[in-house]
């Protein structure tokens, strides 16, 4: 049964967050029924807008598009005293502000969460910085940077290689989501008590809690992680093996499971193997392994291994690239995209939300929006 409404349907929130992490969030918030206004420099708008390579086939940019579904855009000059006071007025009637400029610019312009919560004490205003507002508050919060700074690439990528980045700006990623989770917790708070309050995230901290089993292996352990390419530093086999005619994603859990792989394989003598009967010493020999293992995957392609590997209960698979990705999605019956209309004549196609709710889902209602005018041309200043 669906009740025909969305969970946050009765929020809105003020957006003034650009890139990634904020916009991710707010984006999260919107899926869900809020909504969502998003403040836009006038005549710039949001950053990504102009980040390509790759554009849709109407020429706008597809990373804007991916984080900017179910908002309404207001271009607002927050350098001006007509477009600070329409930015206050707004958000005297919102929920939720959401901003990831630099730490103080927002208190600067007389936007900070003490001016804003004092006039609205219901309000829930979500900072999302690089660092944090004291020691760190003068870096710059980039993805990339934060990757390098917090250790992520340290374990990215081969040992003799090296560091790299992971292949999307994960920690804009990771960030967004704290942030939507700090969120809706203030507002269950609200909820309860009718008092508003700061929710605070930044980059940095999202890395290293997101780290988890890496970053315990430090703190509790005494034990600096490095590079391992594919490998994982507690399981083995867990890792890429090489087939007839190329890699195999191999991930391997248990005793059992490593059994079943040793006699899908045509070799369960190996399961009895001293160096290989349980899983640390499968770690301690994880190169003779890999190389037993690899003499007989690469007798048959791929495909093929993954197919019986998988029958069989071991948990194994092919190395997809995106395409593949969202094809194996689609024929999984889960949907992973939603086209949103735009115009008369054309139509975005964007991944959906990943929430699945029995009674308020997700909804998809309208396209990320183009860059509204400046606020002065349609209507005049508050009073």
């Amino acid at each position: 049964m669906q009740t025909g409404s969305s969970a946050l349907e009765h929020l809105r929130v003020l957006d003034f967050s650009r890139v990634l992490a904020g916009p991710f969030a707010t984006m999260m918030l919107a899926d869900l029924g809020a909504e969502v206004i998003k403040v836009e420099r006038p005549g710039i708008g949001d950053e990504t807008r102009s980040w390509g390579p790759p554009y849709d086939a109407t020429g706008e940019s597809t990373y804007f598009q991916s984080v900017n579904r179910n908002k309404t855009s207001v271009a607002i000059d927050l350098a001006s005293p007509r477009g600070l006071a329409r930015a206050r007025s707004i958000a005297q009637d919102c929920d939720v502000v959401v901003e990831n400029f630099r730490a103080g610019v927002m208190d600067r312009l007389g936007l900070g969460a003490d001016e804003l919560c004092a006039a609205n004490p219901r309000l829930v205003y979500c900072s999302v910085t690089g660092f944090g507002r004291h020691g760190g508050a003068d870096l710059p919060g980039y993805d990339l940077l934060v990757q390098a700074l917090g250790g992520l690439m340290s374990i990215t990528g081969e040992p003799d290689g090296a560091p790299q980045k992971v292949g999307v700006a994960l920690v804009d990623v990771l960030a967004g989501l704290f942030a939507g989770v700090g969120i809706l917790s203030a507002l269950q708070y609200r909820e309860r008590t009718g008092h508003g309050q700061r929710v605070e995230v930044d980059l940095l901290s999202s890395l290293l809690a997101a780290l988890t089993n890496q970053g315990t292996a430090y703190t509790s352990g005494k034990i600096v992680p490095g590079r391992l390419g594919n490998n994982h530093p507690s399981i083995a086999p867990y890792e890429l093996l090489e087939c007839a005619d190329r890699e195999l994603a191999v991930a391997v859990g248990n005793d059992r499971q490593f059994r079943l792989l040793c006699h899908t394989v045509g070799a369960p003598h190996l399961a009895e193997d001293t160096r290989f009967a349980t899983n640390p010493v499968r770690v301690a020999h994880r190169e003779a392994l890999r190389k037993e293992l690899c003499s007989l995957l690469r007798r048959r392609p791929a495909a093929e291994w993954a197919r019986d590997l998988t029958s069989a209960g071991v948990p194994a698979g092919v190395v997809n690239d995106i395409a593949g990705a969202f094809e194996l999605a689609t024929r999984l019956g889960l949907s992973p995209t939603v086209d949103l209309p735009r115009g008369p004549h054309s139509s975005v196609t964007v991944t959906r939300n990943p929430i699945g709710l029995s009674l308020t889902p997700p909804t998809y209602r309208t396209a990320p929006p183009p860059l509204a005018p400046p606020i002065d041309r349609l209507d005049p200043a508050p009073g």
